[in-house]
């Protein structure tokens, strides 16, 4: 995902001389210095001041620029949800936050860097849209729509390479999930790295002739109402998976949903209110409860139930 976000702000940036890159320390993990090394009047290391940098890119939207700022999750939110509130959301500036390292599969460096609250602490900020792809290619299509579209946005990145779930640049819409496979028996609604983890729980259920529609709700926010209504009365049942806290990300969007507009049951896959330890990313998922074989006892249970 990392490299994809490079390519997508080289990319942007020989399109656009709007383009302006922020980073914290992090700029070679994250791979915005081949930004730097390719524009480096357009790039700006502030150091490990975070608060300071949201600033900086606050203004430089003011300015008439597209500030990308990039760190860390567990620092971009996590250090300056005052500074993203009040001086990105609340004036509407077109400031695009790109975090990496979000979730569970950060693995060895351990809970104060495994954040599973940014994405439900950044959707109840007002006017800020929350993307998560599914993978490198989701991710490189969905920075360059970010970048079109006015306003302010979390794009919300994992650590390790994990599997593609697309082969090439996806036919993808901020505020529309893109449907992977039909189904009739259960609905699997999934973000970031939970969706390869959701078509591998469908193809298993296949076997067992459940038929399970696969989707990638890759914006988290403005969920896509309309598409989720339509799938529920389709299937019946949902089940949702993040690599998020259950509260207040995907799966409570999806709930929130269905509840106000079609009532169906709804499981959720995801970390179960608590924090994450120290570990190898697919130990700590299988651990928490982060896999396909969750996805097909919730799905199961489910369809018993109905």
């Amino acid at each position: 995902m990392r490299d994809a976000y490079a390519e997508a702000l080289l990319e942007l940036g020989a399109k656009d001389h709007r383009i302006v890159v922020l980073g914290a320390d992090t700029s070679v993990s994250i791979k915005t210095s081949l930004f730097a090394d390719r524009f480096p009047d357009r790039f700006f290391n502030v150091g490990i001041a975070e608060a300071n940098m949201i600033g900086i890119a606050s203004g430089l939207a003011l300015a008439g620029k597209i500030p990308f700022v990039s760190t860390y999750s567990a620092f971009v939110p996590g250090k300056c949800l005052d500074q993203i509130r009040n001086a990105v959301a609340y004036p509407n500036l077109n400031v695009k936050i790109v975090s990496s390292h979000g979730g569970l599969t950060v693995g060895p460096d351990g809970a104060s860097h495994q954040t599973v609250e940014d994405v439900a602490a950044m959707r109840a900020i007002p006017r800020m849209n929350v993307v998560v792809p599914a993978d490198a290619p989701a991710t490189k299509v969905l920075v360059g729509l970010a970048s079109e579209t006015p306003g302010p946005f979390y794009i919300r990145l994992s650590r390790p390479s994990m599997p593609n779930v697309y082969s090439s640049s996806p036919d993808l819409q901020i505020g529309r999930f893109k449907l992977l496979r039909e189904g009739s028996d259960i609905a699997l609604i999934a973000c970031g790295t939970m969706v390869n983890e959701a078509m591998e729980a469908a193809d298993v259920m296949s076997k067992e002739r459940i038929s399970a529609a696969v989707v990638d709700s890759h914006t988290v926010k403005p969920i896509d109402t309309e598409g989720i209504i339509d799938i529920a009365k389709k299937t019946g049942a949902i089940v949702t998976a993040e690599e998020n806290n259950i509260l207040g990300g995907l799966g409570s969007a999806v709930a929130e949903t269905v509840s106000e507009h079609y009532p169906v049951h709804v499981a959720r896959i995801g970390v179960r209110d608590t924090f994450g330890e120290s570990g190898e990313h697919a130990e700590l998922m299988a651990k928490y409860g982060l896999t396909s074989r969750e996805i097909v006892r919730a799905s199961k249970t489910l369809i018993s139930a109905r």
